[in-house]
């Protein structure tokens, strides 16, 4: 059953292709992270990740684990092909992907140690409830850790991001993931939410990584432009315009051009909870 359908459209449309496309760029980007989820996996976990996307982090748990497994659930069908694929090619066989809505899929109660999330769970409609969904999931005692976008005005991106202000229109707020991914960047709201959904130990502590965004200016800008929320903004101006913001993109992200790539500097809000027992 799937209740969160906006989200299920954008990641099984345009978004969801994106992302399977791209996803070695994907990676590059949010990879640096991955240490800081890993930490929380133990040899023999049972291993949840929420939100898996292209499975990166559901292989890496999975060999972190060991003697253990991982599954990783997602809407996107276009990602969780990408994922099985890798992780075939990866030759990780204590892996599965399952295509569900983490906020209402009847998980079986307890049959996790961990739940782990790298940018996966800001999407949430109801948060409260799917956070109780995945603590119902936990076995007693078991954790939580997942990362999320903080300010975007703290990262190298919200820098380069305001170079659009100028050319192109603000949000419209209509859903389409403009406005979701800081749905929790907030830690005050994170501990409101993971208190009431039934987890303790509630922490929020500030992460850095590098990310890579291209080779060169012009590769990042274009890769950019075809993320969703930008590609989203684009689509509601004409031609001449999208030339415009897409120059001021590119000179944006040339102070991070290094010999090799284009490289910001990436923060998140490592969240760590437990769930009581």
């Amino acid at each position: 059953m799937i209740v969160n359908e906006q989200q299920a459209q954008a990641w099984n449309g345009y978004e969801g292709r994106h992302w399977a496309a791209h996803h070695d760029r994907y990676d590059a980007v949010n990879s640096g992270f991955n240490e800081a989820l890993l930490a929380a996996v133990r040899p023999g976990d049972r291993v949840l990740d929420v939100g898996c996307g292209n499975g990166q982090l559901t292989r890496l748990a999975a060999g972190r684990a060991g003697t253990g497994e991982a599954l990783g659930v997602d809407l996107s069908a276009p990602m969780l092909e990408r994922a099985r694929d890798r992780a075939v090619a990866e030759r990780v066989d204590n892996v599965r992907f399952h295509q569900a809505d983490a906020q209402v899929h009847p998980f079986p109660p307890g049959a996790f140690d961990v739940a782990l999330s790298r940018f996966g769970v800001m999407f949430f409609a109801d948060r409260v409830a799917a956070f109780a969904n995945l603590g119902r999931a936990l076995r007693p005692g078991g954790r939580l850790a997942f990362l999320c976008m903080d300010d975007i005005r703290r990262r190298d991106l919200g820098q380069v991001l305001a170079a659009l202000a100028a050319h192109l229109p603000p949000p419209d707020g209509d859903g389409t993931g403009v406005a979701e991914p800081l749905s929790l960047a907030d830690p005050a709201v994170v501990d409101r939410v993971l208190t009431a959904a039934g987890f303790t130990d509630v922490d929020c502590a500030a992460v850095e990584a590098p990310q890579v965004w291209g080779r060169d200016a012009a590769d990042a800008a274009a890769f950019l432009a075809g993320w969703g929320p930008i590609r989203h903004q684009f689509d509601r101006v004409d031609r001449s315009t999208v030339d415009r913001a897409t120059a001021a993109l590119t000179e944006a992200l040339r102070r991070y051009e290094q010999p090799d790539a284009v490289r910001l500097r990436g923060t998140a809000w490592l969240v760590t909870a437990r769930r009581p027992g």
